[in-house]
């Protein structure tokens, strides 16, 4: 595959990058670099090797979800500056302009 300027002005699109002179010719030279990466790894003999989905064997090893310490509602708002039953009060911070 052959990298043109078309294409590069394509790619930018979708981006919705800009690019000027200089940075379309480094782009250029950089996909065409990456192209020819991936034709030589298209060299390499893979014939009966497993396809590799994760780097370890290992599974997820996560913690079982166990409550370890309940706090009722009255501690939590005990130390509250202001409160309205069950909820903190905090000042207006956000204003409507009608």
């Amino acid at each position: 595959m052959k990298i043109t300027d078309e294409k590069i002005e394509q790619l930018a699109h979708l981006c919705r990058l800009e690019f000027d002179a200089e940075a379309k010719v480094k782009i250029k030279a950089d996909l065409e670099n990456i192209l020819l990466l991936c034709e030589k790894l298209n060299e390499v003999d893979t014939e009966g090797i497993e396809p590799l989905v994760y780097m370890t064997d290992t599974k997820n090893n996560v913690r079982e979800d166990i409550i370890e310490q309940v706090v009722d509602r009255e501690q939590i708002l005990k130390n509250a500056p202001k409160r309205d039953s069950d909820f903190f009060r905090v000042p207006k911070v956000i204003e409507q302009n009608r």
